[in-house]
């Protein structure tokens, strides 16, 4: 295990706590020695868990479509940065470049490129960890909708056991970590 992807929001929630648990997340990763893989831009939750890798004294990778480096903000101050061109391209290079993903609290962007992923998982494209971070309850909901697909036939309990979940950056790089 090398680099860990984070999906996330480039907007900072309506609390507090998500940028903090983003920073803590950026923290624990290089604390155990991983790089990032992110969405490449300076703001919101994206931007702080890549300066907190930083700071950190650790590997962060960005990448970011052309179309949003001005939007997003494209973070230049980053170990190394790739600007794509399509969201597909952006995809394809996060995958390639992390051993596990990990999804904080995000928008439709985020759940699309973690589902995307999870789903690669599910249909054996890989056999990496697919995350999510928990904060402030966020993914609760989620975790009720699979149970919902799964008892209406639609999602075997299979896929649902792929999905690491925890409340906590700590633990949940250490269950992470615990599968190599």
């Amino acid at each position: 295990m090398k680099r860990v992807a984070v999906f996330c929001g480039a907007n900072e929630g309506s609390e507090p706590v998500y940028m903090e648990r983003a920073r803590l997340l950026g923290e624990e990763i290089a604390k155990n020695n991983l790089g990032l893989v992110y969405g490449g831009a300076t703001v919101g939750c994206m931007g702080a868990v890549a300066d907190a890798v930083m700071k950190a004294g650790g590997e962060v990778v960005g990448v970011i479509p052309e179309k949003l480096a001005s939007v997003e903000v494209a973070h230049r101050q980053i170990t190394e940065l790739h600007i794509v061109q399509t969201m597909h391209e952006r995809k394809a290079m996060m995958a390639e470049k992390a051993d596990a993903f990990i999804a904080l609290p995000g928008g439709a962007g985020t759940m699309e490129e973690w589902f995307e992923v999870l789903t690669w998982a599910h249909i054996g494209y890989h056999n990496k960890p697919c995350c999510l971070l928990n904060v402030n309850g966020y993914y609760t909901p989620l975790l009720e909708l699979f149970e919902h697909m799964i008892k209406q036939g639609f999602v075997k309990e299979s896929y649902r056991k792929l999905i690491i979940m925890e409340d906590e950056p700590a633990q949940l790089l250490q269950r992470i970590l615990s599968k190599n």
